[in-house]
């Protein structure tokens, strides 16, 4: 039994308050409380339209985020620097641990990249930060227009990867999608990036849990 490697790959591989830096130009010291809360939008968004049958894909759900947050807190962006903002949102800075730990995970496991986004910002942001050639296949919810946590994401990319049967392992930073992916019968490894985060109690348990991607390969030999 081959055991099949999904990446999360917003908040897991690279980082959305990466943009934090990028907004102290239009929000100055609110510029964390702005990415902050357009991250929680960009979710929340995904969510309710996957919800609604009504899908636009996540670029669409980042924008509306953005705008969202940047009137919540009283601030003005013009058209141009709306577009800027997205277009930089595909470099965004992966982490430290994401490149090491994909490499020494190469060659022993199939492994996938498994997001909310499309191929188009997937392919740019993985590409950005060179992790895009460590990736056996891309695994995109554009491709049913539905988002995670919907369990047919999860079904579906178990048939991306070729899992079918056999063991697929989705590593992610955000619980929502840890819980989502163990209800619909995937193993899941919670990466715990922040030590104050807590896991909803659902009576749901992540398969293992590491505070970083560098303890994914010998967490998985334990699994």
């Amino acid at each position: 039994m081959t055991l099949r490697l999904a990446f999360d790959v917003y908040g897991t591989l690279v980082d959305p308050m990466g943009m934090a830096d990028l907004l102290t130009q239009d929000a100055g010291e609110q510029a964390e409380a702005v990415s902050s809360l357009w991250r929680e939008k960009q979710l929340e968004f995904s969510f309710r339209k996957g919800l609604m049958r009504a899908y636009e894909d996540f670029g669409a759900c980042t924008r509306q985020a953005l705008r969202y947050a940047m009137a919540t807190h009283k601030l003005d962006l013009t058209s141009d620097r709306e577009d800027q903002l997205m277009a930089a949102y595909l470099s965004l800075p992966a982490f430290d641990d994401a490149l090491p730990a994909l490499q020494a995970l190469k060659g022993s496991y199939p492994l996938f990249a498994f997001s909310n986004g499309s191929y188009p910002a997937l392919e740019k942001v993985l590409g950005h930060n060179h992790l895009l050639d460590q990736f056996e296949g891309l695994v995109s919810v554009d491709d049913i227009k539905s988002f995670k946590p919907d369990p047919a994401v999860y079904a579906y990319a178990r048939r991306a990867t070729g899992a079918w049967d056999e063991p697929l392992c989705l590593v992610s930073s955000n619980a929502w999608d840890v819980i989502g992916a163990r209800a619909a019968g995937l193993m899941a490894i919670w990466v715990k990036r922040d030590a104050g985060k807590v896991f909803e109690d659902w009576g749901i348990k992540p398969s293992a849990v590491i505070n970083s991607l560098s303890e994914l390969p010998e967490t998985l030999k334990s699994l």
